[in-house]
């Protein structure tokens, strides 16, 4: 049964203590947090502070919602699961979040949820069926697959990622209500089957709405719910705690260094696995192959078949996808130049 209003909590809850402060060390004190925040920099960043200062022998949870952007897994490669192009064209950004998983995308018609519990006691079906069981007294008939996904028919509405360190574990993942599934589809959908990482390859699913199912499924419903749920499950008896990166929580310094590391190119494209990726192109006077080889970010090798040039030595040592034309020196005159101009095309960040 959901026992409490959403926006009533979030009015009565304004002004309590969010943390506290012993001997310098900074530490969450509530057992549910709601974020009013849309920015998923602070929204992730808080997620990993809670999961790294909270207790370890506590349950803990967090639910929020973040403004259009797509959030990848830690051991995956950007060129390979993100539309980069179609995200520039409609200004949503992509963030490499620190947990493992795929590629996923947040807009304000999806509500994130993320269950914190020791690492003795984590399991992933447990956690599971906290989030079903809200689901489910929403009034939607859904079911969990063998991925630990919840589903409703043959399609997918939420999809789960996991982290543990040290004695703490989380499950967190999405829950699709209203999504914008167009979008969703422009923004993952990526055709280079050629580019081979080491990294971890988002196994692709068709997707639903829970409103699709219930019309009367919100944000604040499903929040109610899973906190209604998780609060049976644990036993818990606090009321949820609203956080927002306008409150004090901002001035956290491991909040600040993880707001700031996110959206930076040593964790967004630095962190990229090892990858290959080979490319053909017909020009006037014959065919080019490229085979580029790049590991965090940076391209190790580039061979070039049909061109007798050092264009692929230069490229070696370079950030793919933001080598500067200066960098490299190209005749703009002659065949390198075209070559040039095709590969930029082809590494291209387009941000």
């Amino acid at each position: 049964m959901i026992s409490f209003s959403f926006r009533h909590v979030a009015r009565s809850l304004s002004t309590r203590r969010l943390y506290t402060t012993a001997s310098s060390v900074v530490a969450p004190t509530h057992s549910i947090y709601l974020s009013t925040s849309t920015n998923p920099y602070f929204n992730l960043s808080f997620e990993d502070w809670l999961f790294r200062h909270a207790p370890q022998k506590e349950p803990l949870l967090l639910l929020y919602r973040d403004a259009p952007c797509v959030v990848i897994g830690r051991n995956q490669n950007p060129w390979k699961e993100v539309n980069l192009r179609a995200a520039r064209a409609q200004g949503i950004p992509w963030v490499r979040r620190r947990s493992g998983g795929g590629t996923v995308y947040h807009d304000l018609g999806n509500t994130n949820f993320s269950i914190h519990v020791p690492r003795t006691s984590f399991d992933r079906g447990a956690t599971a069926q906290v989030v079903l069981r809200a689901v489910r007294a929403l009034g939607v008939d859904a079911h969990v697959n063998e991925r630990n996904d919840i589903c409703v028919g043959g399609e997918k509405a939420s999809g789960s990622a996991y982290k543990i360190v040290s004695g703490r574990a989380y499950h967190h993942g999405t829950m699709l209500i209203t999504t914008r599934l167009e979008t969703l589809g422009d923004l993952l959908r990526v055709n280079k089957d050629t580019m081979i990482t080491k990294g971890v390859a988002s196994v692709r699913s068709p997707v639903c709405n829970l409103a699709q199912f219930r019309e009367a499924v919100s944000h604040d419903t499903f929040v109610a719910a899973v906190v209604d749920s998780f609060k049976t499950e644990y036993g818990i008896r606090d009321e949820p705690c609203i956080v927002n990166e306008t409150d004090d929580l901002a001035s956290i310094e491991y909040i600040q260094r993880g707001m700031a590391e996110l959206p930076s190119w040593d964790w967004a494209y630095g962190q990229t696995p090892e990858f290959e990726y080979t490319v053909t192109r017909s020009f006037m006077w014959g065919d080019v192959v490229a085979h580029i080889r790049a590991r965090h970010g940076v391209i190790l090798s580039c061979t070039l078949q049909g061109l007798d040039s050092e264009l692929g030595k230069v490229l070696e040592g370079k950030r793919y996808g933001f080598v500067e034309d200066e960098e490299v020196g190209v005749d703009v005159s002659g065949k390198d130049a075209v070559v040039w101009a095709w590969l930029k095309e082809e590494m291209s960040s387009y941000d």
